[in-house]
């Protein structure tokens, strides 16, 4: 995609877009998958994965993070107006709520380095364990794709 942002350093340039298929994965499509991959029933893992939503929302009310293993953290986010003096921040200057999701990381060796007293000393990568295996492809669908950018860049 062709970055047409005036303000941009990169205007003029072209960067990589990401294209999806049209259609999501729902909630019946993951308890398909995981009952292929677990020794669980596909009604139960959909109503678990039900009631995951107001779990979440239980624990964010409670002012906690959530941790989904080989997932990552869930937690609740706001903007807020600020204000003269501390005493007048409160609840009522919250504007918007959002929840945020920080992704689990994975230490990946990318390389090794041998020293000249004998030790080793590892290179290494942080990777997000959902994507860290995604393979990526062209396509040659670029119909579309000659759009003004947003940001400025590639996503």
């Amino acid at each position: 995609m062709k970055n047409t942002n005036a303000r941009s350093s990169a205007c003029g340039k072209y960067f990589a877009k990401a294209v999806y298929d049209k259609n999501f994965v729902g909630t019946k499509s993951l308890a398909d998958f995981i009952q292929t991959q677990a020794s669980v029933k596909r009604s139960d893992v959909i109503a678990v994965l039900d009631e995951l939503g107001g779990a979440m929302k239980h624990f964010f009310e409670m002012g906690q993070k959530v941790k989904l293993e080989g997932i990552g953290i869930f937690k609740v986010g706001f903007s807020s107006i600020g204000a003269e003096k501390p005493e007048d921040v409160g609840a009522q200057n919250i504007t918007t709520r959002r929840v945020l999701f920080s992704p689990e990381t994975v230490r990946v060796v990318t390389g090794v380095t041998h020293r000249a007293n004998g030790t080793v000393a590892q290179k290494f990568a942080v990777a997000k364990n959902l994507v860290k295996d995604v393979v990526f492809e062209e396509t040659k669908e670029y119909a579309g794709f000659e759009t003004p950018s947003e940001g400025g860049g590639g996503e």
